[in-house]
């Protein structure tokens, strides 16, 4: 297995979970960027990520570790860490060991699914994750969608593919004719690269009668980082999505896909319709396209651009670069 040219521990938010996933009082094992890790949630209903192993001898928190009220106990010797990974209560000893903490990773629940915040240098996030519905100031919200989890989610672990192939796909309009069949190249609306968030908007249609020239649809992406993107569409299927690629090692990624399709009027119920499950693997059916062929490209680096295609990588590539480390 070949190790990919771009580094596989980018700065940012990355997708490990769909929150319901995590249950009050679960502990769930996890590997990214090559670390073994647990997530759990406290009796207060607040979600931890940290590195798997105690510091005290090394157990594995994620066989046999459990949750008691804010802290998640070792199973070897009962030592509790809370949520920043600190030890704050050894059974046997009349004080907690200060001087060790667990790794932990500031942690954060927004569109149905657990984000963490990845940085080889430590820092501290200095952009938000943003949320599906109120970033794109519609006034909509998540009671105007159908429930998409678990219905409308696509999950892949361990695909040979980076975080960077997702948004280099939204600045390729050319593939959008021959991957999914648009009758027209997609165009340009707006695309904005001067911070970590970026914004790429284009003109796009499916519908074979639509004159070239005469698009009245579009999609409008917001890229927090390499590893957390939110789209909406307009003028067709009324749908947002949330695509997420999370490195796991030094080659592999999992790659998760989530789909609120607007509910019909009348349409109200806590489940998905069979209209929104329809519509949503229609989109899913697009979505995973584009995984067949990122999941065995090879990263052209110089790529050989048409004049088309130039401004729109090279501003991406160039936006990129702020993400790896040094």
């Amino acid at each position: 297995m070949a190790k990919p040219p771009l580094c596989m521990e980018p700065t940012g938010w990355f997708q490990v979970a769909w929150c319901s996933e995590i249950g009050v009082g679960a502990v769930r094992r996890m590997k990214y960027f090559g670390r073994d890790m647990v997530a759990w949630r406290s009796t207060s209903g607040q979600v931890a990520v940290f590195d798997a192993y105690c510091e005290h001898l090394g157990a594995h928190l994620g066989y046999g570790g459990h949750v008691e009220g804010e802290n998640l106990v070792c199973p070897f010797h009962g030592w509790e860490w809370d949520r920043a990974g600190r030890n704050v209560c050894i059974p046997y000893e009349s004080r907690p060991n200060k001087g060790r903490r667990i790794r932990s990773y500031p942690a954060v629940e927004r569109n149905e699914a657990v984000w963490i915040w990845f940085d080889t240098e430590g820092r501290e996030p200095y952009f938000e994750v943003p949320d599906i519905f109120e970033a794109f100031g519609d006034g909509k919200t998540a009671a105007d969608y159908y429930p998409p989890v678990p219905a409308a989610t696509l999950y892949r672990q361990g695909l040979e593919l980076h975080p960077q192939y997702t948004l280099e796909n939204g600045v390729d309009f050319a593939h959008f004719k021959f991957v999914h069949k648009t009758p027209f190249v997609p165009e340009f609306t707006r695309h904005d690269f001067s911070g970590p968030v970026s914004y790429v908007d284009f003109t796009v249609s499916f519908d074979e009668n639509v004159a070239e020239g005469q698009v009245a649809s579009g999609v409008e992406s917001i890229n927090a980082g390499l590893g957390c993107s939110i789209t909406k569409s307009w003028g067709m299927i009324d749908n947002r999505t949330m695509p997420a690629v999370t490195p796991v090692d030094e080659s592999t990624s999992d790659v998760r896909f989530t789909v609120w399709i607007g509910r019909k009027p009348g349409d109200d119920g806590p489940e998905i319709t069979r209209y929104g499950k329809t519509m949503a693997d229609f989109v899913i059916e697009q979505f995973e396209a584009d995984i067949h062929i990122w999941a065995h490209q090879r990263y052209s680096d110089p790529p050989a651009l048409t004049r088309k295609e130039f401004d729109g990588f090279r501003a991406l590539r160039e936006w990129a670069a702020q993400f790896y480390p040094a």
